[in-house]
């Protein structure tokens, strides 16, 4: 098969190239950006006769049409919702499966902070999703939408788990990018930049929407903190998290669930930081003057801060994952857990962000290209990846030294004779 990665310049993107020409049934690999000397510096790094690269401004719809039609398979490590869209909507016209690892479900789009994202005339963003939905099953076009860490494996293993059980009743996805402990004390915030800090920054102050008591709800990005104890896999380690849209796609696919979130992940103390930058107007998007020239805020902070936070020598990230389902079993309180926790390759130098984000995104667009997965339009990742294929992706993550951690395990009801039963968890 032949597979082209949009965006192939880029870390999240040569790392989808990087997998990709390990593959025996991946003959030809296109990378393709703006840029002829980053294109090349890349290619020089896969040392890959199966890479073939192309100069190509995925604004101009009819060259990316054109190129497109080459490939079997378009995988999407564009950085933001203007590029993205752009290339998604060139794959749909073109009837090429498309993979794309943004953290939008784009049938139904975000409403803020739009990134410059360009709608059709006489479309509003909820139209949009739905012409590209029903443009790509038009064309029998796959889209595996969101497929990476988180939307990704998040998706893909609560869905598990939501199969795992007779009746699911609540989930919450708890993922995130860190330092590893050692390099986590370099740097401010306690966080070293693995991706797009620019779109981590938007994910902090936009609003979402989770499900509480069966109702779909907007909320705070941020809210909702929780302070808990990852002790699997070797590890014990306190971490925290807070609510931020990774996994927009569930509030529509699984409305049986009463409440559902997704959780970023980080060391404790970061989202404390965040607030005082928040509270002094640092995260804003609206100009300010300043000895006559208009400044944006958050542009300011990101020049500053961004290369504060940039890997040192020797430095390693880790990826962490720890996600709960809980319903009933057999007439039995339970509860399914996804735990895995990643570091970088130090033979490839991919780092852990690199490992669990594009190699997934990698691993989709070969099951595409196998066969494996058939659905068409815009299909979410725990809508695509189920039962055999569900078992296939796991054996190839186990390939690329991805572990992931699954129990189910039966929660106590504890009686008192003048209560009524009450569900609570195990310490």
């Amino acid at each position: 098969m032949k597979i082209a990665v949009f965006g192939g310049t880029g870390r999240m993107g040569a790392a989808v190239a990087w997998d990709l020409v390990r593959q025996d049934d991946v003959e030809r690999v296109g990378l393709v950006g703006r840029r002829a000397d980053a294109l090349e510096r890349t290619r020089a790094w896969l040392e890959s006769p199966k890479v073939v690269p192309h100069v190509l401004d995925v604004a101009k719809k009819a060259d990316s049409m054109a190129l497109m039609a080459q490939y079997d398979v378009c995988v999407s490590a564009l950085p933001d919702r203007f590029s993205s869209y752009l290339a998604m909507h060139a794959a749909v016209e073109a009837g090429v499966h498309f993979v794309d690892m943004l953290e939008e479900y784009h049938r139904r789009p975000d409403r803020y902070e739009l990134e410059r994202l360009q709608l059709p005339d006489g479309m509003d963003l909820d139209a949009y999703g739905d012409w590209m939905h029903a443009t790509a099953l038009a064309k029998h076009v796959t889209v595996l939408d969101g497929i990476g860490f988180a939307p990704g494996l998040s998706n893909i293993t609560v869905g598990e788990g939501i199969r795992r059980l007779d009746r699911a009743e609540s989930a919450v996805a708890r993922v995130g990018g860190i330092p590893n402990k050692a390099a986590s004390a370099n740097h401010p915030l306690s966080y070293m930049v693995t991706w797009s800090f620019s779109h981590v920054l938007r994910e902090y102050v936009v609003k979402l929407n989770v499900r509480q008591a069966g109702q779909v709800v907007e909320v705070n990005a941020l809210t909702d903190r929780e302070r808990f104890r990852f002790d699997r896999l070797g590890r014990d380690e306190w971490l925290e998290c807070a609510v931020t849209p990774g996994m927009p796609s569930f509030i529509f696919t699984r409305p049986e669930l009463a409440d559902f979130a997704e959780k970023t992940v980080r060391w404790p103390g970061h989202f404390g930081a965040i607030d005082t930058l928040k509270s002094c107007g640092l995260l804003d998007l609206e100009p300010l003057e300043l000895d006559g020239t208009a400044v944006v805020p958050r542009s300011l902070l990101l020049a500053a801060l961004e290369p504060r936070l940039r890997a040192l020598p020797g430095e390693s990230d880790a990826c962490v994952m720890f996600n709960t389902v809980k319903g009933v079993k057999d007439g039995q309180p339970t509860e399914v857990t996804y735990h895995m926790w990643e570091e970088a390759d130090p033979l490839s130098g991919i780092s852990g962000m690199g490992r669990v984000t594009a190699f997934p995104a990698a691993i989709g667009a070969v099951l595409i290209g196998r066969g494996l997965i058939t659905e068409r339009g815009l299909v979410p990742p725990e809508d695509a990846i189920t039962g055999e294929t569900y078992r296939e992706f796991l054996n190839e993550l186990a390939r690329r030294h991805i572990t992931i951690e699954e129990r189910v395990q039966p929660l106590p009801v504890e009686h008192d004779e003048h209560e009524a039963p009450v569900l609570r968890e195990r310490p």
